[in-house]
């Protein structure tokens, strides 16, 4: 299962709350991916304890499982792309 972790304070939050409709897209040595279907907020302690723990350099100096603004969502639905120059494109489904 695919996670996004966020703010509740922030805007993005609101829009994802509102329209469930994402799209990530990143580049890295030649190669990109492109991430994009529905979303569903995950409220559960667990949900947000697994993000953290799996994440803790980035998340752990700002944020906490229990200060009640950490949410995640998982995607309910979606693709992902794999594209590179050199390899052929790989399309997984959610």
């Amino acid at each position: 299962m695919v996670y996004i972790v966020t703010n509740n304070q922030k805007k993005v939050y609101q829009q994802m709350i509102k329209n469930g409709k994402v799209e990530l897209c990143g580049m890295h040595k030649g190669k990109w991916i492109r991430v994009e279907g529905a979303v569903k907020e995950d409220l559960r302690r667990e949900a947000r304890a697994a993000v953290m723990e799996e994440n803790t350099a980035a998340l752990s100096s700002m944020d906490s499982v229990d200060d009640n603004l950490v949410t995640v969502f998982h995607f309910e639905n979606g693709t992902a792309a794999l594209y590179s120059f050199t390899e052929a494109s790989k399309i997984i489904t959610l």
